[in-house]
Protein backbone atom coordinates (compact mmCIF):
# COMPACT_ATOMS: atom_id res chain seq x y z
CA UNK A 1 0.00 0.00 0.00
CA UNK A 2 2.60 2.03 -1.29
CA UNK A 3 0.09 5.27 -2.37
CA UNK A 4 -2.17 5.14 0.74
CA UNK A 5 -3.82 8.11 1.62
CA UNK A 6 -2.61 9.72 -1.78
CA UNK A 7 -4.57 11.22 -4.28
CA UNK A 8 -3.59 10.48 -8.02
CA UNK A 9 -4.68 12.20 -11.39
CA UNK A 10 -4.91 10.16 -14.31
CA UNK A 11 -5.63 11.91 -17.52
CA UNK A 12 -6.78 9.68 -20.45
CA UNK A 13 -7.16 7.10 -17.24
CA UNK A 14 -10.21 5.03 -18.31
CA UNK A 15 -8.72 2.88 -21.44
CA UNK A 16 -5.46 1.82 -22.85
CA UNK A 17 -2.20 3.03 -20.71
CA UNK A 18 -3.88 5.41 -18.79
CA UNK A 19 -6.64 2.41 -17.17
CA UNK A 20 -3.41 0.06 -16.67
CA UNK A 21 -1.83 2.91 -14.55
CA UNK A 22 -4.82 3.40 -12.59
CA UNK A 23 -5.40 -0.49 -11.48
CA UNK A 24 -1.85 -0.33 -10.26
CA UNK A 25 -2.51 2.74 -8.11
CA UNK A 26 -5.48 1.26 -7.04
CA UNK A 27 -3.79 -2.03 -5.50
CA UNK A 28 -1.17 0.45 -3.91
CA UNK A 29 -3.53 2.00 -1.76
CA UNK A 30 -4.21 5.03 -3.68
CA UNK A 31 -7.35 7.39 -4.79
CA UNK A 32 -7.45 7.91 -8.60
CA UNK A 33 -9.43 10.25 -10.17
CA UNK A 34 -8.96 8.84 -13.85
CA UNK A 35 -10.30 11.73 -16.65
CA UNK A 36 -12.06 11.78 -20.39
CA UNK A 37 -13.11 13.46 -23.23
CA UNK A 38 -16.10 11.33 -25.06
CA UNK A 39 -15.72 8.02 -24.44
CA UNK A 40 -18.97 7.54 -21.61
CA UNK A 41 -19.33 3.60 -22.91
CA UNK A 42 -15.63 3.00 -21.58
CA UNK A 43 -15.91 5.22 -18.45
CA UNK A 44 -18.54 3.00 -17.19
CA UNK A 45 -16.95 -0.05 -17.83
CA UNK A 46 -14.03 1.62 -15.86
CA UNK A 47 -16.40 2.33 -12.58
CA UNK A 48 -17.52 -1.50 -13.16
CA UNK A 49 -14.50 -2.73 -13.36
CA UNK A 50 -13.23 -1.23 -10.36
CA UNK A 51 -16.06 -0.57 -8.11
CA UNK A 52 -14.36 -3.32 -5.33
CA UNK A 53 -12.65 0.09 -4.77
CA UNK A 54 -15.50 2.60 -3.46
CA UNK A 55 -15.10 5.74 -3.04
CA UNK A 56 -11.29 5.79 -3.88
CA UNK A 57 -12.34 5.81 -7.55
CA UNK A 58 -13.48 9.39 -9.10
CA UNK A 59 -14.33 9.68 -12.97
CA UNK A 60 -14.64 13.31 -14.51
CA UNK A 61 -15.35 14.31 -18.16
CA UNK A 62 -13.93 17.49 -19.83
CA UNK A 63 -11.32 18.26 -22.40
CA UNK A 64 -7.92 19.28 -20.67
CA UNK A 65 -7.02 21.42 -23.81
CA UNK A 66 -9.80 23.96 -22.39
CA UNK A 67 -8.46 25.91 -19.64
CA UNK A 68 -11.89 26.40 -18.27
CA UNK A 69 -12.84 23.34 -18.18
CA UNK A 70 -9.42 22.50 -16.73
CA UNK A 71 -9.69 25.36 -13.97
CA UNK A 72 -13.27 23.97 -13.55
CA UNK A 73 -11.73 20.37 -12.30
CA UNK A 74 -9.27 21.90 -9.91
CA UNK A 75 -11.96 23.55 -8.38
CA UNK A 76 -13.75 20.48 -7.43
CA UNK A 77 -10.79 18.23 -6.49
CA UNK A 78 -10.10 21.65 -3.92
CA UNK A 79 -13.72 21.37 -2.62
CA UNK A 80 -12.86 17.44 -2.45
CA UNK A 81 -9.76 16.62 -1.76
CA UNK A 82 -7.22 17.26 1.20
CA UNK A 83 -4.92 17.58 -1.05
CA UNK A 84 -3.29 15.96 -4.94
CA UNK A 85 0.01 14.21 -4.88
CA UNK A 86 0.50 12.96 -8.48
CA UNK A 87 -0.55 13.98 -11.86
CA UNK A 88 0.31 11.69 -14.74
CA UNK A 89 -0.48 13.15 -18.31
CA UNK A 90 -1.48 10.55 -19.87
CA UNK A 91 -4.48 12.21 -22.48
CA UNK A 92 -3.16 11.79 -26.29
CA UNK A 93 -4.50 11.22 -29.79
CA UNK A 94 -2.88 10.02 -33.19
CA UNK A 95 -4.26 11.62 -36.64
CA UNK A 96 -1.46 10.50 -38.77
CA UNK A 97 -0.36 11.57 -42.33
CA UNK A 98 2.23 12.13 -44.26
CA UNK A 99 2.92 16.41 -43.97
CA UNK A 100 2.05 17.21 -47.28
CA UNK A 101 -1.11 15.75 -47.13
CA UNK A 102 -2.37 16.39 -43.14
CA UNK A 103 -4.53 18.96 -42.33
CA UNK A 104 -3.40 21.97 -40.32
CA UNK A 105 -6.49 21.27 -38.14
CA UNK A 106 -5.48 17.70 -37.32
CA UNK A 107 -2.27 19.08 -36.77
CA UNK A 108 -3.56 21.54 -34.32
CA UNK A 109 -5.51 19.31 -32.82
CA UNK A 110 -2.87 16.81 -31.82
CA UNK A 111 -0.77 19.74 -30.34
CA UNK A 112 -4.09 21.03 -28.09
CA UNK A 113 -4.67 17.63 -26.57
CA UNK A 114 -0.86 15.83 -25.94
CA UNK A 115 0.74 18.95 -25.28
CA UNK A 116 -1.30 21.85 -24.70
CA UNK A 117 -3.39 19.69 -22.19
CA UNK A 118 -0.36 18.19 -20.41
CA UNK A 119 0.91 22.09 -19.71
CA UNK A 120 -2.29 23.34 -18.59
CA UNK A 121 -3.13 20.26 -16.31
CA UNK A 122 0.56 20.68 -14.92
CA UNK A 123 0.62 24.42 -14.68
CA UNK A 124 -2.67 23.80 -12.22
CA UNK A 125 -1.36 20.99 -10.27
CA UNK A 126 1.74 22.53 -9.36
CA UNK A 127 -0.46 25.87 -7.84
CA UNK A 128 -1.78 22.82 -6.11
CA UNK A 129 1.60 20.92 -4.86
CA UNK A 130 2.75 24.19 -3.40
CA UNK A 131 0.90 24.15 -0.64
CA UNK A 132 1.96 20.98 0.55
CA UNK A 133 5.72 21.51 -1.20
CA UNK A 134 5.39 17.94 -2.37
CA UNK A 135 4.23 16.19 -6.18
CA UNK A 136 4.81 13.94 -8.88
CA UNK A 137 4.48 14.85 -12.08
CA UNK A 138 4.72 12.33 -14.92
CA UNK A 139 4.10 12.80 -18.98
CA UNK A 140 3.20 10.08 -20.69
CA UNK A 141 5.14 11.14 -23.60
CA UNK A 142 6.80 8.50 -26.37
CA UNK A 143 10.00 6.93 -27.97
CA UNK A 144 7.96 9.21 -31.01
CA UNK A 145 9.05 12.42 -29.43
CA UNK A 146 13.03 11.47 -29.51
CA UNK A 147 13.33 9.35 -33.34
CA UNK A 148 10.53 10.65 -34.96
CA UNK A 149 8.26 8.77 -37.27
CA UNK A 150 7.36 8.79 -40.57
CA UNK A 151 3.44 10.25 -40.91
CA UNK A 152 3.44 11.15 -36.99
CA UNK A 153 5.02 14.65 -37.32
CA UNK A 154 2.28 16.05 -35.46
CA UNK A 155 2.36 13.12 -33.01
CA UNK A 156 6.11 13.33 -32.70
CA UNK A 157 6.26 17.59 -31.97
CA UNK A 158 3.58 16.94 -29.44
CA UNK A 159 5.49 14.26 -27.55
CA UNK A 160 8.89 16.41 -27.82
CA UNK A 161 7.39 19.22 -26.15
CA UNK A 162 6.14 16.97 -23.53
CA UNK A 163 9.91 16.07 -22.75
CA UNK A 164 11.36 19.82 -22.71
CA UNK A 165 8.34 20.89 -20.80
CA UNK A 166 9.41 18.36 -18.41
CA UNK A 167 12.78 19.23 -18.20
CA UNK A 168 12.01 23.15 -17.65
CA UNK A 169 9.56 22.48 -15.19
CA UNK A 170 11.72 20.38 -13.65
CA UNK A 171 14.28 23.05 -13.13
CA UNK A 172 11.23 26.03 -11.62
CA UNK A 173 9.31 23.39 -8.83
CA UNK A 174 12.86 21.25 -7.70
CA UNK A 175 12.87 22.97 -4.97
CA UNK A 176 9.71 22.74 -3.82
CA UNK A 177 9.80 19.25 -3.77
CA UNK A 178 8.10 18.91 -6.83
CA UNK A 179 9.83 16.41 -9.82
CA UNK A 180 8.36 16.33 -13.30
CA UNK A 181 9.35 13.00 -15.10
CA UNK A 182 8.44 11.64 -18.50
CA UNK A 183 7.81 7.97 -19.58
CA UNK A 184 8.28 6.95 -23.04
CA UNK A 185 6.97 4.07 -24.26
CA UNK A 186 7.68 2.80 -27.59
CA UNK A 187 5.18 0.37 -29.48
CA UNK A 188 2.58 -0.53 -26.34
CA UNK A 189 -0.37 -2.94 -26.98
CA UNK A 190 -3.42 -0.77 -26.54
CA UNK A 191 -6.11 0.65 -28.47
CA UNK A 192 -4.12 3.28 -29.78
CA UNK A 193 -1.91 1.20 -32.36
CA UNK A 194 -4.97 -1.31 -33.22
CA UNK A 195 -5.55 0.52 -36.64
CA UNK A 196 -2.12 -0.12 -37.80
CA UNK A 197 -2.13 -2.05 -41.14
CA UNK A 198 -0.93 -5.51 -40.46
CA UNK A 199 2.33 -5.15 -42.44
CA UNK A 200 2.98 -1.91 -40.87
CA UNK A 201 2.79 -3.88 -37.33
CA UNK A 202 5.50 -6.54 -38.38
CA UNK A 203 7.46 -3.90 -40.02
CA UNK A 204 7.61 -2.51 -36.48
CA UNK A 205 8.50 -5.35 -34.57
CA UNK A 206 11.26 -6.24 -36.89
CA UNK A 207 12.68 -2.76 -35.08
CA UNK A 208 12.82 -3.18 -31.92
CA UNK A 209 14.87 -5.65 -30.34
CA UNK A 210 13.06 -7.37 -28.53
CA UNK A 211 10.65 -8.50 -31.45
CA UNK A 212 7.49 -7.81 -29.47
CA UNK A 213 5.46 -4.78 -28.46
CA UNK A 214 5.10 -3.57 -24.82
CA UNK A 215 2.25 -4.50 -22.62
CA UNK A 216 0.55 -1.46 -20.13
CA UNK A 217 1.43 -2.99 -17.02
CA UNK A 218 5.05 -2.76 -18.30
CA UNK A 219 4.24 1.60 -18.58
CA UNK A 220 2.32 1.17 -15.16
CA UNK A 221 5.20 -0.12 -13.32
CA UNK A 222 7.71 2.91 -14.44
CA UNK A 223 5.19 5.57 -13.91
CA UNK A 224 4.70 3.96 -10.42
CA UNK A 225 8.08 3.94 -9.54
CA UNK A 226 8.55 7.81 -10.85
CA UNK A 227 5.79 8.95 -8.36
CA UNK A 228 7.16 6.69 -5.54
CA UNK A 229 9.80 7.85 -2.57
CA UNK A 230 12.41 5.68 -4.07
CA UNK A 231 12.32 8.21 -7.38
CA UNK A 232 12.62 11.36 -5.06
CA UNK A 233 16.22 12.41 -6.45
CA UNK A 234 15.09 11.85 -9.97
CA UNK A 235 13.59 15.12 -11.78
CA UNK A 236 13.59 16.39 -15.51
CA UNK A 237 14.56 12.73 -16.76
CA UNK A 238 12.67 10.35 -19.23
CA UNK A 239 12.53 6.20 -18.76
CA UNK A 240 12.13 4.55 -21.94
CA UNK A 241 10.13 1.23 -22.17
CA UNK A 242 10.54 0.88 -25.69
CA UNK A 243 11.72 -2.90 -25.85
CA UNK A 244 15.37 -1.20 -27.34
CA UNK A 245 14.19 1.14 -29.14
Amino acid sequence: MKFKDQRVIITGGTRGIGKGIAREFLKEGATVIATYIRNDVEAEKFKLEFQEYGDRVDVRKFDVSNSEEVQAFYNYLGETYPSIEVLVNNSGVRMDNLVPLMKEDDFRKVIDINLIGTFLMSKYAVKSFLRNRFGRIINISSIGGKLGLAGQANYAASKAGQIALAKSMSKEVGKKGITVNCVCPGFIETELIADLPEEQVKAYKMQVPLKRFGKVEEVAFAVKFLASDEASYITGTTLDVSGGL
